[in-house]
């Protein structure tokens, strides 16, 4: 096994241990609580909501934080909002102008996603799914690379990650074509960097 295979293993592993370590969360939180979490940006975020043209979030997946109440509330902001599209592991990720409440179709990857025919934008604020974290502002996904292509395509965009206190890490492996977060938010604190704070202000 080379490095670059123990890397590939090494982050596998990563990704089920937080992926458990958030299930256990999820499963000893209390619904009424759960049902609350993510409801209404904190100041901060609600900041940079309000000077974004376009807001982009996701369908939570699993047990994926849910951002949907966070993009209606920048959709009552005046922001055009937007929904990933994504066709196969190997395709970039189109974000498709969508409203919330609107149709939403189910994708090839088992997505629920805009219809593909939709108006392609460019967001100004990126609300983005994540397996971990850490105080660095370093993102662990999925593993197929979708939003760190995303990322380079956007790159004026504010990256904000959305995700529960249990997938932080103390430290996470960082790739040369990694782009950091520009802010975390959990349903206990708003973690922000200095472009963040900057946007914010």
């Amino acid at each position: 096994m080379n490095a670059g295979d123990e890397a590939v293993t090494d982050k596998r592993a990563l990704r089920a241990a937080l992926r458990e370590r958030r299930a256990a969360h999820l499963a000893a939180l209390p619904p009424a609580i759960r049902a609350l979490t993510f409801g209404i940006a904190p100041g901060p975020l609600a900041a940079l909501m309000r000077r974004a043209r376009t807001v982009a979030a996701y369908v939570p997946l699993g047990d994926e934080a849910d951002p949907l109440r966070l993009l209606a509330q920048a959709t009552a902001m005046g922001c055009n909002t937007a929904l990933p599209h994504i066709v196969s592991r190997a395709d970039p990720v189109r974000f498709i102008a969508w409203r919330p409440g609107s149709l939403l179709v189910v994708g090839p990857l088992g997505l629920r996603q805009p219809d593909a025919a939709g108006r392609e934008v460019a967001p100004d604020l990126i609300l983005t799914p994540l397996v971990g974290f850490d105080r660095a502002l370093n993102r662990l996904g999925q593993g197929a690379g979708h939003y760190d292509r995303a990322f380079a395509a956007n790159p004026r965009a504010l990256r904000i990650g959305v995700a529960w206190a249990a997938q932080e890490a103390d430290s996470l492996p960082r790739e040369t074509w990694d782009m950091p977060l520009d802010a975390v938010l959990t349903e206990r604190e708003w973690i922000a960097g200095p472009r963040a704070e900057g946007a914010g202000a």
